[in-house]
């Protein structure tokens, strides 16, 4: 298919969506070696998420959690080693079962090995999926891994289903730390300083400049530059680095889409990493 021909979709994900922290998307498309901001789109609640999951194709969205466990942690609980059984698993044990079990298993490793780690998370210097506080990524994993499977989305080199609907591992962070070394966000706001905002600057001025690792140049209004500057909590402008993501992820194209062949289907890869 035409790179041009998808609609492109980032996701900045949040497990605990509400109207003070919607989950937040940015929607675009590929124009040549531009990538062209369509609008910016809030869900504060599961719902629109899940509505967003089930529009037409064909679009291909980059989406802000973990779609996989380590490995190492799976077999070490006994869980089933496959993913659409994996994530099934998960979500019949619900928060809470899932959360004792992940407490319990990280007092059974040694110290400094607390948490077991994909082999994505190496090169993306992302956190575990094990984590549950600061961020609680595996909190994230538990509500948006169900919702991919549920909607019958298609995952590259993981999971098998709808080809006109994918999606792919998104992590703003990765991207951002290839264009700027400053921190540029914060949920807190007396954290939203002026120097942050001079980061979410630089990185929107990289972006449409074109430096991104892709080459592939943001296209954005005024306007929407302003909206992802102003944002102090970065949800727009995370939403935004996803879809670059997106982009460069359909720029590659079909079979792989930038993703390495015969990564770990348990695990999932980060695109980009």
């Amino acid at each position: 298919m035409n790179p041009s021909a998808w609609t492109l979709i980032g996701v900045d994900f949040t497990s605990t969506p509400r109207r003070a922290k919607p989950i937040t998307a940015a929607v675009g498309r590929l124009d040549g070696g531009r990538v062209v901001l369509q609008r910016l789109e809030a869900f504060p609640d599961w719902t629109g998420f899940e509505a967003l999951l089930a529009r037409p194709g064909p679009w291909l969205g980059a989406f802000d959690f973990p779609f996989g466990l380590p490995r190492e942690a799976v077999l070490d609980l006994g869980w089933p080693p496959a993913w659409p059984a994996l994530v099934r698993h998960c979500m019949a044990l619900g928060r809470a079962g899932f959360r004792a079990a992940l407490d319990a298993y990280r007092e059974t490793r040694p110290a400094g090995r607390r948490y077991a780690h994909r082999a994505t998370d190496t090169p993306a210097r992302s956190h575990s999926p094990l984590k549950l506080v600061n961020p609680p990524v595996g909190l994230m994993f538990l509500e948006g891994a169900p919702r991919l499977l549920a909607a019958g989305v298609g995952i590259p080199g993981m999971h098998a289903a709808d080809p006109q609907r994918l999606a792919v591992e998104a992590y703003p962070g990765l991207l951002a730390r290839r264009l700027t070394a400053g921190s540029y966000k914060s949920d807190e706001r007396r954290k939203q300083t002026d120097a942050r905002r001079a980061a979410r600057a630089a990185i929107v001025g990289a972006l449409v400049g074109g430096h991104a690792p892709s080459g592939l140049a943001l296209a954005a209004t005024a306007d929407q530059r302003a909206a992802l500057i102003d944002d102090g909590s970065g949800d727009r402008l995370d939403a935004v680095l996803a879809l670059l993501q997106a982009a460069a992820c359909a720029h590659r194209g079909a079979p792989h889409f930038g993703l390495p062949a015969g990564f770990d289907a348990l695990e999932g890869w980060i695109a980009g990493a």
